[in-house]
């Protein structure tokens, strides 16, 4: 068995110097974006649009329909009138629930999803795939 020579030994030590050095410099890069978590960190910003308590359920509830407060504060048991109607006008303000008001008498008010309001369904489904195969 022959020695490997001075070029070789040298080459193979500088393409493994390389592909640590490229390792670290993509770790430092994702751990950049990890450290990053500020106002404008998309995982921060969702969250602050649907991590309340009540936000998903009220979303599941109302999915793809119009329903009336009623119906909703029914599918939703445990949940206040005072905290279903604060989330309800946070949903609206933020654009993923829509609000439609009659002037009759007694007052009927529908809420129905927005088009970003459906764009949260999916999030919705993977977590009930999520609470149905593991709990």
């Amino acid at each position: 068995m022959a020695l490997p020579t001075f070029v070789q030994v040298l080459t193979c030590w500088c393409y493994t110097y390389l592909q640590v050095r490229n390792i670290d410099y993509q770790m430092e890069k994702s751990q950049e974006i990890i450290k990053q978590s500020d106002e404008n960190c998309p995982v921060r910003r969702s969250l602050a649009l649907l991590g309340g308590k009540w936000t998903l359920l009220i979303l599941f509830q109302i999915n793809g329909r119009v329903i009336r407060y009623g119906e909703l504060k029914r599918g939703i048991p445990g949940i206040s009138e005072k905290v279903l109607i604060q989330e309800l006008n946070f949903l609206v303000k933020n654009k993923l629930v829509s609000k439609k008001s009659y002037s009759e008498i007694p007052p009927r008010v529908e809420y129905q999803l927005t088009d970003l309001g459906l764009k949260t369904m999916p999030i919705i489904d993977r977590l009930t795939s999520f609470g149905l195969e593991n709990l």
